[in-house]
Order: C-alpha cells, then sequence, then structure tokens
C-alpha cells in the first residue's frame, strides 16, 4: 500500500540507468550520491518492493554484475576486512533479500552455512573453529575477521541452516552482548526500556531478522511480551515521531497526523506478531 507513495518514487527517481544510486554501502565513508544502494532497496523493500519491480530488478542486476566482476562499486576500499570477501558477502546478502535464483550468491551463503555449521558442532559457539573454517573455505587474503553477530551473516542465512545449527546460530546471536552489529548494539534478550525511541526501532530491526528463522521463532515469545506490553488502550502501537530515520519510517507520506505513524507502527509490529 505504500509503494506508491512519495517516498518510494524519490528513491526510484534518483536511481541509476545501471541500477545503482552511487556507493553501495550504507557505511561508506566518502559518499557521492543523495542515498547509498544498500540504503535505497532496503529502504524500497521496506515500503513493499519485491523482485516483481523494475527499480528491483535493475538493482539486483547491478549487484549480480558488481558480485562477478564485470562491474564495480564506486565505494572506497575499506583495508579492515579482506575486501574481495567483505564485498561478496554484502553484495550476496543484498541479492539474496529478493531472490533465491542467483547461483553466484547462492554459493556464498552455502559457503558461510558451511562456516557457521562448523563453528557450532559441539551445540556452543567455538570461536576457533569458527575462524578455522573462515579460512579454510574462504581463503582471506588477510585482515580482521568478519564476525558472525552483524546484519549480513544473520540475513544471509535465514534459511540455510539444519535445525540443530539454526538453533544454536540464533541462541548465541540473542545473548551476544553487543546484538547485531549495523543494526542493534545491545543485547537482544532485554528489551529497550523505552519504547517510543529510534533505539526500540532499531531492536526491531535485529529481531525482524530472526523471526525469518522459522525452526527458531519460539525463542522470541518474550518480545510478543514486550510489544503487548507497549499497545496503546486502542489496541495499537505509536513509537513517537524520533523513530523517522527514512530506512524503518516513515512508511506513509506524511506523519504530521499522530493517527498515520500510529498506523504505520501498528502496521510493522503486526507483521512482526503474526510471525511469532
Amino acid at each position: 500500500m505504500h509503494k506508491n507513495g512519495k517516498w518510494a518514487k524519490q528513491i526510484i527517481e534518483w536511481q541509476n540507468a545501471d541500477g545503482s544510486w552511487g556507493d553501495y554501502h550504507s557505511l561508506a565513508v566518502a559518499g557521492n550520491s543523495r542515498i547509498t544502494t544498500e540504503h535505497a532497496v532496503r529502504r524500497l523493500e521496506r515500503v513493499g518492493y519485491t523482485i516483481e519491480d523494475e527499480c528491483i530488478q535493475k538493482a539486483v542486476q547491478y549487484m549480480s554484475d558488481c558480485l562477478v566482476g564485470k562491474k564495480t562499486i564506486p565505494d572506497r576500499v575499506e583495508k579492515v576486512h579482506d575486501w574481495d570477501v567483505f564485498l561478496s558477502l554484502i553484495l550476496s546478502t543484498g541479492i539474496r533479500r529478493f531472490t533465491k535464483n542467483n547461483h553466484v550468491a547462492n554459493k556464498v551463503a552455502e559457503q558461510w552455512a558451511e562456516i557457521v555449521t562448523a563453528a557450532f558442532t559441539d551445540g556452543s559457539y567455538n570461536y576457533d573453529k569458527y575462524v578455522e573454517a573462515y579460512k579454510s573455505i574462504l581463503k582471506p587474503n588477510g585482515g580482521r575477521i568478519i564476525g558472525i553477530e552483524n546484519y549480513y551473516p544473520v540475513s544471509l542465512l535465514c534459511d540455510c541452516l539444519d535445525e540443530k545449527t539454526e538453533n544454536a546460530f540464533v541462541e548465541h546471536i540473542l545473548n551476544f552482548d553487543k546484538g547485531i552489529y549495523y543494526i542493534y548494539d545491545s543485547k537482544l534478550t532485554a528489551p529497550p526500556q523505552e519504547f517510543q525511541s529510534k533505539n526500540a526501532s532499531r531492536y526491531l530491526g535485529a529481531i525482524e531478522l530472526l523471526v525469518r528463522y522459522k525452526h527458531t521463532r519460539h525463542k522470541l515469545s518474550f518480545v510478543a511480551d514486550w510489544l503487548n506490553d507497549n499497545r496503546s488502550e486502542n489496541g495499537k502501537w505509536d513509537m513517537g515521531k524520533s523513530v523517522n530515520d527514512k530506512l524503518y519510517f516513515p512508511l506513509s507520506d506524511d506523519w504530521r497526523k499522530s493517527e498515520t505513524r500510529e498506523a504505520d507502527c501498528t502496521e510493522r509490529i503486526e507483521k512482526i506478531l503474526a510471525l511469532l
């Protein structure tokens, strides 16, 4: 219902002919565009765009071309990690948010699934086994090891792990003290005390990643309790004006009326509860 809103129209107008929006990675330091490709596709997904839409098809084709080396993203090369390993991870994650029919992205997901499976062979996280599998499978050319507790592996692997590994992996993510890197920076088993806040919206962003793991949704029952505890007397939710971050919110064109903001917040939360 939000696909024809002004937010989507604006982003689509900014899209380049090759399907990009300038720099790719949302956290790139040097930017040469009004919005990064990664942010644009995440925002369009948020307001209802899928692989059936032309703008997403163009973006996925662009990501696919970059993944196989036909094109190069214009971002400054980050030297913290092995750039090729990091680039294949973030591009594959972006592609697989919209389609599971890209064999190169699927291969990257399989590699990461193998690494994560090795890390949890004992039923709990073993960092040494993770590093051993990481180096053996990905063969990085130096750089810092990319942790599993960040947006990209968590998003990438939602349908790639066996049930035993999925349970152990999600349990680890839930109890990791720093949450999910790039999304939320505190332990997920303790929901934010202030519901009307950007922090609470980011927390929901982390939960939205975890509800995609079908075998472990029962572990998130406490989230449903937290949400229901913060329901307004009219049966809806209002997360406040501060959650307007141009990524998760707004969905509707105009938040000058609190009823519209409440409707957007309620829509998002009801989608989460429907899966819990």
